[in-house]
């Protein structure tokens, strides 16, 4: 089966709500006009229930089949955007500066909402959809709030699958693989507490700068000495904060940083050889060193039977060739993981073409994606659901 024919009718339409949501995006929880717009359309659409609130700011949509049965199956899009400011001028670029939808949550949103008014109008299925929209993925958590809020208890949902738009992964192809396909996503904090003076004279203070230079270094050493070379691990001091003036060394210093892992039994060795680093610097220049690990998102782990299931479904849409089953794994993170923690399901990468990549100022959703991942949708529930 390809594109779904009355998807590919409306999606003109779906395009616009996209770009409307890019011209207005919202951080985190605070995406409370994104998720007004999902919720009046999903009631527009003639959905069975449309239940707000769930997760703080979370939307879910019921769509019941035209049959009866009682597997409910859920659907989940993203809504939220970045602290970005928009690199290129487009008619629909975004209203509010220094935010942007940098990562296509509103394309995600656009086409699980195509799927949903097409889903009903047809009703070609038996069961229940359970259309979810959930905000705050960007490092909020947001699944996890709905989950905590019995997401999946108070509509019985006994699969989740999620999607992904890819950047580079050509228009018109699908990307996944079984077990691992996102890292887990953990943040640390490291202040550095020495003896600030004058710059003149370095002798007489505890240098905070200089220890905390040697920790970015030492850091690397985790992974390039400690990590078995078949493993994957990724250490990243992505901030380094100290001093105010050219003459005076400070006091204090503060690293703030990422790790990447995608096995436990790496994440425990990666957070305990940063603690003996952090002890064994305070111990050798006299300072106070305190380490802040704080773990985040967990894998992203696909499992078989799903991964197995949406694989057809993607190559229903669009041909076998265009679905690449051993799509590599990627060291970003997704906090889908917590859904696929709670019930089976599958994640999948969905082309967006050449354009910039994920996070970068000059990305945008191509809109020529909309009809492909919206037909997926489609076409999970219709077969996963037969009438």
């Amino acid at each position: 089966m390809p594109v779904n024919n009355r998807i590919a009718h409306f999606a003109e339409e779906v395009a616009e709500w996209r770009r409307d949501f890019h011209a207005h995006p919202e951080l985190l929880y605070e995406v409370h006009r994104t998720a007004g717009v999902v919720a009046d359309r999903l009631r527009s659409f003639g959905c069975d229930e449309v239940v707000t609130g769930i997760g703080r700011t979370g939307v879910v949509g019921v769509i019941k089949g035209r049959s009866p049965g009682s597997r409910a199956i859920g659907l989940r899009a993203d809504m939220d955007a970045l602290p970005i400011l928009e690199g290129v001028s487009r008619p629909y670029s975004s209203v509010t500066s220094g935010l942007m939808h940098a990562c296509g949550h509103d394309g995600h949103t656009a086409m699980l909402l195509g799927a949903a008014k097409y889903l009903a109008e047809t009703r070609n299925f038996s069961g229940s959809a359970i259309i979810i929209f959930q905000p705050a993925e960007e490092g909020g958590g947001g699944g996890k709030a709905m989950i905590d809020d019995g997401l999946m208890q108070r509509f019985d949902i006994s699969e989740v699958y999620g999607m992904h738009n890819k950047p580079g992964l050509p228009i018109g192809e699908f990307g996944v693989r079984t077990g691992p396909t996102m890292a887990a996503a953990d943040r640390f904090e490291i202040r550095i507490v020495g003896r600030g003076g004058h710059a003149a004279m370095p002798h007489a203070t505890i240098d905070a700068v200089y220890i905390a230079s040697q920790l970015v270094i030492a850091l690397q050493a985790i992974v390039a000495r400690n990590v078995d070379p078949l493993e994957s691990a990724v250490v990243s001091t992505t901030m380094f904060r100290a001093g105010e003036t050219f003459n005076v060394l400070p006091q204090e210093a503060l690293l703030r940083g990422t790790v990447r892992t995608f096995n436990p039994a790496i994440q425990d060795l990666v957070e305990r050889r940063m603690q003996a680093i952090v002890d064994a610097t305070a111990a050798m220049h006299e300072a106070t060193i305190l380490l802040d690990y704080d773990r985040g998102y967990p894998v992203t782990r696909n499992h078989e039977a799903q991964t197995a299931f949406a694989t057809e479904i993607a190559r229903q849409v669009v041909g076998a060739d265009h679905v690449d089953t051993d799509y590599p794994p990627t060291m970003g993170a997704e906090d889908f993981s917590y859904m696929l923690k709670e019930r089976p399901g599958c994640f999948i990468f969905v082309g967006n073409g050449e354009t910039a990549g994920l996070h970068h100022p000059d990305y945008d959703f191509d809109d020529a994606a909309i009809p492909i991942g919206a037909s997926y949708w489609a076409k999970l529930i219709e077969t996963a659901l037969p009438a």
